[in-house]
């Protein structure tokens, strides 16, 4: 039996969870540790509602990017770590180093266009 190469295995899964082609959303270079921890923990934990799975669905929260809450590392840190109305706060699911690691990621997905009208 043939077993694929664990890095083999690896760039697949990374290419599965960066895959967004259905949902119009712009796919992010994790290039560092922290960046590819961090995008794990959006796709476990926040891509169910940033993102739309699939064309026709509705999306529960806004998309993230770079640029979300202006660009500011620590605001982007503290609001995932205290939430909000509508989203829970991961301060006590994640630790500061994990919440850091999804600030991380974030910095490293594009701006998406404006919306069609």
């Amino acid at each position: 039996m043939h077993r694929a190469q664990p890095r083999t295995i690896v760039l697949v899964f990374a290419a599965c969870l960066g895959t967004s082609a259905a949902s119009g959303q712009p796919v992010a270079s994790a290039s560092s540790g922290k960046e590819l921890v961090g995008m794990q923990l959006f796709n476990q934990h926040c891509r169910v509602c940033h993102t739309k799975p699939l064309l026709t669905a509705v999306q529960y929260g806004p998309v993230l990017s770079q640029n979300s809450l202006g660009g500011d590392a620590q605001a982007l840190h503290d609001f995932i770590a205290n939430g909000a109305p509508r989203m829970p706060g991961f301060k006590y699911s994640f630790d500061p180093a994990q919440i850091d690691a999804v600030v991380a990621y974030l910095k490293t997905v594009p701006t998406p266009p404006p919306a069609n009208p």
